[in-house]
Order: C-alpha cells, then structure tokens, then sequence
C-alpha cells in the first residue's frame, strides 16, 4: 500500500550512522521505500536512509500480511490515542509494534473507551525505557520511521491468510470450550456422587447388610350383622358392608390408638421385643423409651387398613421373629372381637332398657288406676251407683207415665158440663203424690250421703276411673309389645367379628425390601439435588439481572 507524500507531514531526525558521522534520515507516509526525502526542494538536501534499510524492511513486511483498511484505521487510532505521530497506517503499525503494543488485540480496542488522563497513565507504563530509546534513536520521536537494531527481534511477520488465521483461532476457542466443558462435567459429576450417589450407596449398605429382617404376618377379618326380618330401609341395608361400616371404621381406630398399644404391651411385652440388642439401631428401642416413642414404633410396624368397598379390615404386624409377630396378631384381633361385642351389646342393652323402663312406668300407672277406681267404689253407699241410677231412672220414668196418664184423666173430667167434683179431687190427689214421688227419687240422686258424694257424682268418678284404667290397659299393652320388639331388635344389631385371615408364621422375612429402599433413596436425593440446583439457577439469574 502507497501512498503519496505530504511536505507538511515530514519529521527529520538525526540518527548515527555505522562510520560515526551524523546524517539525517527522514521517513515520509506516502514513500517510505525512497532512499531521499525532503521537506521542500530548496530549503532541506537529500537524505539518505541507513544502509542496512531496516525500517523499509518493516514497513514491506508490515504490507505484505495483508490487514483490511478496517485493522488499518483501527491501528491509526490506537496511535493516536498513545501519543503517536504517524504518517500512514502503516507507520502507525509498525511504530505501536516498536512500542510493545499489538493493535489488533480485544484490549487495545477497549483502551479507546478510556478517558485521556487514564489513556496517558497507560501509555507512561508502556513507554519503552531510557536504554531502549538510546539503542534505538528513532524511538525517541514517536512520529517518524526508526530503524531497529539488527539484533533486536523485529515485529512478528505472519504469512498465514486471514481465513488460516480465523481457522486457529476458532481451534483455539474450541479447545477452551473443550476445556471448560470437561471442567464443568467434572464438577457436576462431583456434585452427584457427594449428594447423591454417597447417600445412595449408604443407605444400600445399610439395607443389605446392617437392617435387621423383619417378618410380617399378615390376617384379614370382617364385621358381619345378624339377620333381621325387618322390612324397609333397616332391612335393605342389613346383608350389605354399609350396615357396618361405622363400627369397622370404629375398631379400625382403636387397633391404631395407644390404648391399643398400651394392652399389647402388657399382654405380649411388645417393648421388650423391640428393645433387644440384637436389633439394629433404628429399629431399637430404648429400654427407658416413652410411651410416644414406643407408640410410633407401633405405628410403624402394625399397619392396619379398611377397605369400604369390600368391608374388609387388613393387618400387617412386624416383628424381628415370626412367632413373635403372630402372637402380636393374634392378640390384636382378640382386642377387636371385644370391641365389637362392646358396640353390640351397648346398643341392645339401650334399647331393651328403655323398653323396660316405659313397661314399668305403664305398669305403675295402670295400678294407680286400678286402686283409684277401687277405692271409689269402696267410698261410695251402693255396689253400683251406676244400676241404682238406671233403676231410679226407671222409676221415674214409670212416674211420669203415670202422671201423664192422670193429666189426662184429669182433662176428660174438666171437659164435661158438670164434672164429679169428687173424681176432679180424687184425680189431682193422684197427680200431687205422683209429683211428690219424682221429687224423691230425683232428690235420692242428687242428694249427698255421709262421707261421700251424690250417686250421680259417685258413678261419674268411677266412670272417668274405668275410662283412666282402660288407658293404662292399652299403655301397658303397647310397652309389652315395645319390650318384645326392642329384644328382637336388639337381637338383629348384634355384630360378629369374623375372622376370613388367620395369622401365619412367615418363613423368610418380608422387611427391609433392600432393592426397592436402595432406589426410592435414589430418587429422593436426586429430586433434593435437582430442586436445589434449579433454585440456585434461578437465584443467579435474578441476581444477575
């Protein structure tokens, strides 16, 4: 690349020649291969250039690589911006390459960002020193092509093309991609086995070879209702697991309570089982345990289950022996057979109870009854004031027959035109004492006798008596048929625990299931490592945002 000379751009230095005598050498930006430069033509002589051309040398050199107009300008640039003078891109080149600077790198163009005063304190530190610029008299004015000693290293030539040079330096990044990948696969696989693998492998250490084998018994049973002969809903339900759903779910909790536990222990000594030494040390138990450790224990190892849809209650009971867990079974299916007994006979004694009750008080009341009327009778001065007072009845209606009968009499001898005086007296005399007789007799059942009532009062006292005794009757009857009712119910709300599972002795042991602990720790510690990894991820995004 050539470009034409400036007058104004001329910069003359004298340099020492090798024979000792002072010349001037001159490095124009537009001819920097002439032997002789001039400011102007009659003013400057010509000079000529060191013998050995050193600085040409450099300058075809820096020419033949190659560089685009765009690292051109960027080099000028960065010339300008260390303090330099140069006449040519090329000169800018190969006077920042004589400064120990390479233009073409990242940092370099990052220094144009600079502000000057930190610009001028980077290029104070990158000066060359006082015995390099006395070796080199050309360095000591940074505007003008110097020459170089020849056994100083000259600027690096590279021959290669660009698209080569493009070619390493993708290598380059590469292998640093490379690198830091396998870096980061190291450290993740690190990571792995410290969460996750390690954890792993000791709890499958454990597993396999210090958890003590557990055997399981397993027994199933049911709760069944009597047959009733009950018609209606009762009986709809009667032969179904919904007529005794409430009480399975109600021995089902108490299987799981401490009460539970509690009994077995003083039945079966289930804490001394578990606090052998020959247990390992999670499974043991302490020997001065509490009640609420030994009875998480309990719900660890007696696992009990309903199924509604069946009615059928599981168990699953765990011991260090078999025998040891059968009997534990088998004693906790006898807890809940008197559980049931209990709900039973609670509701039919309820029921009969209550009948009974209401037949006593039905009794009482009808005895009650009973002895009033009897005592009115007793009271009263006839047997039965009720026939005396349908014969008084009787009689006056017999009067009073009479009487109409002389009324009339008594009419058909006024009718005549001179009636018998005699017969006229005679008759009224018959109607006065048969007037006078109805008096009495309606007076004897009006009138109060000594120490009790009129008849007519007396007989109805004792028919309201009657009436209240023949209530009481009908009470008494229907609290009869209540108690034979309540028995035949509670007889029907009986429960039977029926045993379809009985408990069996295991042959080999059922716990720890090595393999499937091995793999769910696996998957625990994984997904822990996971969640925490993206948790991590997020917190550095945020963070860095």
């Amino acid at each position: 690349m050539t470009t034409k000379p400036k007058a104004k751009r001329f910069r003359i230095k004298r340099t020492a020649t090798p024979g000792g005598g002072g010349q001037m050498a001159a490095a124009g930006a537009g001819a920097p291969g002439r032997s002789e430069l001039s400011a102007t033509p009659a003013e400057q002589p010509r000079i000529k250039r060191p013998e050995d051309g050193g600085v040409a040398k450099a300058l075809a050199a820096i020419r033949e690589e190659g560089l685009t107009g765009r690292q051109l300008r960027m080099a000028r640039r960065i010339a300008q911006k260390n303090g330099l003078e140069p006449a040519s891109d090329i000169e800018a080149v190969y006077l920042l390459r004589l400064k120990g600077i390479d233009p073409f790198e990242r940092e370099n163009a990052l220094d144009l960002m600079m502000p000057p005063t930190q610009r001028k304190q980077e290029s104070d530190k990158t000066e060359p020193p006082e015995d390099a610029r006395k070796a080199h008299p050309l360095a000591k004015r940074p505007g003008l092509p110097q020459t170089t000693d020849d056994t100083k290293n000259l600027p690096a030539t590279d021959s290669r093309s660009p698209a080569e040079r493009r070619s390493q330096e993708i290598m380059v990044i590469q292998k640093d991609m490379a690198r830091r990948r396998r870096r980061r696969l190291r450290m993740l696989f690190a990571r792995l086995f410290a969460f996750v693998l390690l954890p792993t492998l000791i709890a499958g250490w454990y597993f396999f070879t210090v958890a003590t084998p557990m055997y399981a018994t397993k027994s199933e049973f049911l709760i069944l209702k009597a047959e009733s002969g009950g018609g209606g809903m009762g009986g709809l339900f009667s032969g179904t697991q919904f007529a005794t759903n409430q009480d399975a779910i109600a021995v089902q909790s108490y299987l799981t309570s401490k009460d539970a536990m509690l009994r077995l222990d003083r039945d079966e000594n289930f804490k001394e089982h578990f606090s052998q030494p020959d247990l390992d040390p999670l499974r043991r138990l302490d020997p001065d345990a509490t009640s609420e450790d030994m009875y998480k224990l309990y719900k660890k190892y007696v696992q009990i289950g309903y199924d509604p849809t069946e009615g059928v209650i599981r168990m699953e009971v765990a011991a260090a022996n078999p025998d040891v867990a059968t009997n534990f079974s088998t004693a906790l299916i006898g807890y809940a057979e008197e559980r049931v007994d209990n709900l039973s006979a609670r509701k039919r004694e309820n029921a009969v109870k209550d009948a009974q009750l209401g037949l006593q008080e039905a009794e009482a009341a009808r005895r009650e009854a009973q002895e009033r009327l009897v005592r009115l009778q007793q009271e009263s001065s006839v047997l039965d004031p009720r026939a005396r007072i349908g014969a008084l009845q009787a009689r006056i209606e017999s009067v009073e027959t009479q009487l109409q009968e002389k009324n009339l009499q008594l009419q058909a001898l006024l009718d005549n035109a001179r009636p018998n005086r005699s017969r006229v007296e005679g008759v009224e005399a018959d109607i006065r004492r048969l007037d006078a007789l109805k008096a009495e007799i309606n007076s004897e059942m009006t009138k109060e006798t000594a120490g009790a009532g009129s008849l007519a009062e007396t007989a109805v006292q004792i028919q309201l008596a009657e009436a209240d005794l023949a209530t009481r009757d009908m009470m008494l009857s229907a609290a009869l048929e209540r108690l034979d009712q309540a028995r035949r119910d509670a007889d029907s709300q009986a429960r039977y625990l029926t045993t379809s599972v009985y408990p069996l002795a295991a042959q080999d042991p059922s716990y720890p299931r090595a393999f499937e602990n091995t793999l769910l720790t696996l998957l625990i510690f994984s997904g822990i490592y996971l969640l925490i990894s993206l948790t991590a991820s997020i917190l550095r995004e945020q963070v860095a945002n």
